[in-house]
């Protein structure tokens, strides 16, 4: 091995289980011997105690023959290794076929004859030593795909303008709701809303304005969610969504109002509205309690309904439309300015 490449390898702790002294500290001066650091152990409950303090790279377990009682020893040591792997060698007398194989039947990697001459010795190290370098890069490279995918998820799921939820996301967080809902028979409360004459205000104040004025009614949106499993979406383009669960009609339309509240305090100035000085909202506002029947996209549809019915009224107001107030599909409605 390149002297270089032996000098860039960092040294491993060893874990000794031995009854025999003699053996035992026979090797624990040759693991020192070759630059690593050695823990010792006359017994399997003490080795197991020591395995769980000091986590070591490599475990030797010397015995004079094979049996089930190193077995067992090696399935604890897998056990309290977790995830983990730690390379186990066993280290006896007999170097036949068969012994070798008895070794990795017991749970070993490995098998060393005793007395185990130094040069082996350190050779089987430096082989773990690459081994522990191995599964470090391995992990790395695990927390770095483990990121990417974070990140994946997000650019699928979030979007990019306001950290809301993207229409995707939303039609996925809507149709679990709308199952949630079904088989609770709780009401669910939808609010579809469109910033009101959004384009003269971006022909007015320029695009970049435009983005610093959606992002502040987003957060806006982020605020009315006063339950984790209140949900604030973009719709797309300067439309907006709530998913409200287990919320029935009253109890939406105090969201309702404690979100347009919080726009007129915002005070965002639209110089070319026709309703305001400000910035406001027109919506739709939809309360079920789902059957078998209705799904997701006539959900928004209807939803979507109440908003272009507020815009037709003068904008500037959320309307309720019609929707399944229980099970029988009993209709109602009502509008708010």
């Amino acid at each position: 091995m390149h002297p270089d490449l032996i000098s860039s390898l960092q040294s491993l702790m060893v874990l000794i289980l031995g009854a025999d002294s003699k053996a035992r500290a026979a090797l624990v001066q040759e693991v020192d011997a070759a630059g690593h650091r050695a823990r010792a152990a006359d017994s399997a409950g003490a080795a197991l105690g020591v395995f769980r303090e000091v986590a070591p790279d490599v475990v030797l377990i010397c015995v004079d023959r094979l049996g089930d009682d190193d077995q067992r020893f090696a399935a604890s040591l897998r056990e309290a290794d977790g995830n983990s792997w730690t390379p186990i060698i066993f280290v006896s007398p007999r170097g036949d076929e068969h012994e070798v194989w008895l070794s990795i039947e017991a749970g070993g990697d490995d098998h060393l004859v005793s007395p185990v001459a130094p040069m082996i010795l350190q050779a089987k190290l430096r082989a773990m030593q690459r081994l522990v370098q191995m599964r470090e890069r391995l992990v790395e490279l695990a927390q770095a795909l483990h990121g990417a995918n974070a990140q994946l998820h997000a650019l699928a799921t979030v979007d990019a303008l306001t950290g809301l939820l993207n229409r995707r996301a939303l039609d996925t967080r809507l149709r679990q709701e709308m199952d949630l809902a079904r088989r609770s028979k709780q009401p669910l409360s939808i609010v579809l809303c469109d910033v009101d004459f959004f384009k003269r205000y971006n022909d007015s104040l320029g695009h970049g304005a435009g983005d610093a004025c959606l992002k502040q009614v987003a957060n806006v949106f982020l605020q009315a969610c006063r339950r984790p499993s209140d949900c604030a979406a973009r719709y797309g383009g300067e439309e907006f969504a709530l998913i409200l669960p287990n919320t029935p009609t009253p109890g939406a339309w105090v969201v309702v109002d404690a979100l347009r509240a919080a726009l007129d305090a915002a005070g965002l100035p639209h110089p070319n509205s026709e309703v305001a000085s400000q910035v406001t909202l027109s919506g739709g506002l939809l309360t079920i309690v789902p059957d078998s029947q209705i799904t997701p996209t006539e959900v928004l549809e209807r939803a979507d309904q109440g908003l272009y019915e507020a815009k037709a009224l003068g904008r500037n107001r959320i309307v309720m439309v019609g929707g399944y107030e229980g099970l029988d599909g009993e209709l109602s409605a009502a509008s708010a300015a």
